[in-house]
């Protein structure tokens, strides 16, 4: 059973309101072009995937690991009709994020593309789709905008990340070839000013598909890059 190579480590959880300590620099700096009182929600999403992200790469036996993330789906979907468990990142989620409109039970789907790690079925499908579409769904619905290039930017930006993450070279190659199929689709045009934090994400997964060369997340070239998508939308 293969995992992804590396996983950054889960950042601390403070209180609900506040924001949370992203791994991926790249995402934390994303945060910050959201509108202030939307940042603790968006952090919150971000430490969501990564809090599962985290459980996979640190599982040696799949089924360990997926009885794991099967708590964090139910745990989520009982945000929609009970109080969050006194787990900081839970508590996060249900105050920054269930009440602009993301739910809970949509939150947890976004389980199913990791799980498709461990499980190994459909693992590129399941992951693109369930990780990357659903997590930007949400954060669409959290910034406000309904753009439709959110869901295949998710879709692209998980599987470019796969592909550079993953031991196995199948799936990598495989990876790599569908985020590029999929960001090549992708509608041309400016982004609208509330979806530019998942449209710089978005301009970073059409790079990382284009090339198996060793990604510098964080980089001056790659935070460039992002910076042009927030001011001007292309």
């Amino acid at each position: 059973m293969v995992t992804p190579l590396h996983q950054p480590s889960a950042g601390r959880h403070p209180r609900a309101g506040a924001e949370l300590t992203l791994a991926d620099p790249e995402r934390a700096l994303i945060v910050t072009y959201a509108p202030a009182h939307l940042r603790p929600g968006l952090s919150a999403l971000f430490a969501l995937d990564e809090r599962l992200g985290m459980i996979v790469a640190r599982t040696t036996e799949p089924t360990i690991g997926l009885i794991r993330l099967a708590w964090w789906r139910e745990a989520l979907q009982r945000l929609d009709h009970a109080a969050p468990p006194a787990e900081p990142l839970l508590a996060s989620l249900a105050t920054n994020v269930l009440p602009r409109g993301p739910s809970g039970e949509a939150l947890a789907a976004i389980e199913d593309g990791w799980a498709a790690l461990l499980d190994a079925e459909d693992v590129v499908v399941r992951h693109g789709h369930e990780r990357g579409g659903n997590l930007f769904l949400a954060a669409g619905h959290l910034l406000g905008t309904d753009d439709d290039r959110i869901e295949p930017a998710g879709e692209a930006w998980a599987l470019a990340d796969l592909a550079h993450r993953h031991s196995d070279a199948a799936i990598r190659t495989e990876a790599r070839r569908r985020a590029a199929e999929i960001a090549g689709q992708i509608r041309p045009g400016s982004w609208p000013r509330a979806a530019r934090p998942l449209g710089a994400l978005a301009a970073l997964a059409r790079w990382d598909a284009a090339s198996d060369g060793l990604r510098r997340q964080g980089s001056p070239a790659r935070l460039a890059r992002m910076l042009v998508r927030r001011l001007t939308g292309r």
